[in-house]
């Protein structure tokens, strides 16, 4: 009920902008609804076939292990997707650290990492560099970021590791008995569902293949639909009741974003027209106001609203965004946005898809997580300070 509630606000919140568009121009329509389907073909394929993929058992909950942990999750958010690297890895994480006393750091952390600033290395990391893969920009592209991701990445996972060591030496005082022997796994880890891995391959090839050959639109979709399938039927049962995996949160993101791909063309039709008179002209600019809005909205369509004002004001095609490539100052641009959109959806608990989910699992499975604001304080606190030196570095 509530999914087909979402689905009709998004209806009647679009058929206004409906009136508008198709007397004017109709093909406006038929591109975002062609990008829309793109979209949910992507995320909908990552988000059933890492469903269909448990891993059981523990490791240790120590600080290096914790960070070590981390990092392999930040490596695999380009493959799967920031939203199908939490959903995987948010679990066993959990059972490793079931004896420590306070858990919150290491779900905040999680967010921080995983399902946020750790996805920037691919299309498939982040919905909005996929966004901008379906608008023109290459595949390869966004490994150019590596610095940026790598700087980020590597600050976060230090600040973890060091506030990691104290809260355990803490924890290892107030308990009974050694903590590190405490943390050591009872049961070794186990990969149930393990051929999901090669539609995970499959997804991936699609996205590279088409962006390389120019494949017509429905070839991409239609594969990864397909790795979809595959991995829905050829998966144990057992598997997605374990995972308790079911179609709500997809549904969901179908029905948010069908709206905001019909609302959001009028939007980056006047961005794209009237972005010079805007006086937003230098990267760092675009990397804070990207952001700033990534952090409240979601950050898919945040991508797409700056790109278009970076188009607009050096005159490239806002259908292809490629062309923004040509200009020093346009590609500084899209690095700009690029970073903005994915690393400050960490900001709160509603800028990116993911971190609501992980949230929601760990309160399920009895960690205490801090409130919206309270959140807010730990992202202002940590991920500010790194966002202003990585300012300096990168966008001055």
């Amino acid at each position: 009920d509530s999914n087909r509630n979402k689905t009709i606000l998004s209806v009647v919140l679009s058929l206004p902008v409906l009136a508008l568009i198709l007397p004017c121009d109709p093909n406006l329509l038929k591109h975002s609804l062609l990008d829309y389907f793109s979209f949910l073909s992507l995320l909908g394929a990552l988000f059933v076939i890492s469903g269909g993929i448990h891993v059981s058992g523990e490791f240790a909950g120590t600080p290096l292990v914790n960070t070590i942990f981390l990092a392999i999750g930040a490596l695999l958010a380009n493959v799967i997707g920031t939203t199908g690297a939490s959903m995987l890895l948010v679990r066993p994480y959990i059972r490793a650290n079931h004896v420590r006393q306070h858990k919150a750091h290491l779900i905040i952390f999680f967010i921080f990492v995983v399902s946020n600033t750790a996805g920037l290395l691919t299309p498939l990391g982040d919905p909005p560099l996929f966004l901008g893969f379906l608008r023109g920009v290459p595949f390869h592209w966004t490994l150019k970021l590596f610095p940026q991701w790598a700087f980020v990445t590597g600050l976060l996972l230090i600040i973890f590791n060091i506030f990691e060591q104290y809260v355990f030496i803490k924890e290892d005082v107030e308990t009974p008995g050694p903590l590190a022997e405490q943390v050591q796994p009872r049961r070794r880890l186990h990969v149930q569902g393990s051929i999901s891995f090669l539609y995970l391959i499959g997804v991936m090839a699609a996205v590279m293949l088409s962006g390389y050959f120019g494949w017509p639109k429905g070839v991409q979709e239609s594969i990864m639909i397909t790795m979809a399938l595959l991995s829905w039927f050829t998966t144990p049962k057992g598997v997605h009741k374990v995972n308790h995996f079911h179609f709500h949160p997809i549904a969901e993101v179908a029905a948010l974003f069908l709206g905001i791909f019909i609302t959001m063309i009028p939007a980056l039709e006047i961005l794209d027209a009237r972005a010079a008179s805007l006086n937003l002209r230098h990267p760092w600019q675009f990397f804070w106001l990207s952001g700033a809005l990534s952090s409240f909205l979601d950050n898919a369509p945040t991508y797409l609203t700056f790109t278009a004002m970076a188009s607009g004001l050096v005159g490239s095609r806002l259908e292809d965004l490629s062309t923004l490539l040509a200009s020093r100052l346009g590609e500084r641009l899209l690095i700009a946005v690029s970073c903005g959109s994915v690393f400050m959806g960490a900001n709160t608990y509603i800028g990116n898809g993911p971190n609501f989910m992980v949230k929601s699992i760990a309160e399920r499975s009895g960690i205490k997580m801090p409130s919206f604001g309270h959140y807010m304080l730990y992202s202002g606190a940590i991920l500010i300070p790194i966002f202003i030196v990585t300012t300096l570095v990168f966008f001055r």
